[in-house]
């Protein structure tokens, strides 16, 4: 069974465990498939290689326990949104089946970020076409919901989600990226190899806890409303 019920996608390997790590881990250890989905490699990062990168993030996704994680190929800063990436990623979407999508917020400084958010936002909205699903010769599939989660940027949340229980494999999953995150001999250094990087995640993890009474809580952002059965 390939299914998921959450599909997490990132513009490159680390994104999601940025953002949405502690989200996944805590639906994983309920027994929840989920997936994440690179679209680039990132192979044009200061630091590491594809090989390197690929390993990293297969020891990531082992630690949040993920159903499984899709590597697109795109080309690192070219995600243009052409029309074979957009379906490319609605096929997925399509066999999948996720019911929720995680996608980068589309306020971030690193222009793939929001190029990432664009696009799912496009590929969620396609994968419930009808008509272009028959085209495919596909069953069109329409996503419940769409979250979007914060890398670089910060800002207020709509949903925060209590990760204080799975904060110490959110952490250990980032770390995986040891070429992007751990400064060593022939490595250069970068705004994610500083250690003021991390100490900003975990400090912004810690202020959403503290604003739902927890230790660390990750925060979404929803374009659409959350549909609830009533208040009690």
């Amino acid at each position: 069974m390939e299914q998921v019920k959450i599909l997490a996608f990132g513009a490159h390997p680390d994104d999601v465990e940025i953002g949405a790590g502690g989200i996944l881990a805590r639906h994983t250890a309920q027994g929840i498939r989920v997936a994440i989905c690179d679209l680039t490699d990132g192979e044009l990062s200061s630091n590491g290689d594809v090989p390197t990168r690929r390993q990293e993030a297969d020891r990531a996704a082992e630690i949040l326990g993920l159903a499984g994680r899709y590597r697109l190929g795109f080309p690192d800063r070219g995600l243009t949104g052409t029309r074979e990436q957009i379906d490319e990623m609605v096929r997925l979407i399509r066999r999948l089946r996720p019911q929720v999508v995680l996608a980068p917020h589309w306020d971030d400084r690193h222009p793939d970020h929001t190029a990432c958010s664009r696009l799912v936002k496009e590929a969620v909205f396609d994968a419930a076409v009808g008509k272009k699903a028959a085209e495919d010769g596909q069953e069109p599939h329409r996503v419940q919901q769409l979250f979007y989660y914060f890398i670089n940027q910060t800002g207020k949340a709509d949903v925060i989600v209590d990760i204080t229980e799975e904060y110490p494999r959110k952490k250990e999953a980032i770390l995986a990226f040891e070429s992007q995150f751990v400064p060593g001999p022939g490595r250069t250094e970068t705004p994610l190899n500083r250690p003021t990087y991390l100490a900003m995640v975990e400090g912004r993890d810690q202020i959403w806890g503290h604003q739902i009474g927890t230790t660390h809580g990750e925060g979404l952002v929803t374009a659409q409303p959350i549909p609830l059965n009533g208040l009690v």
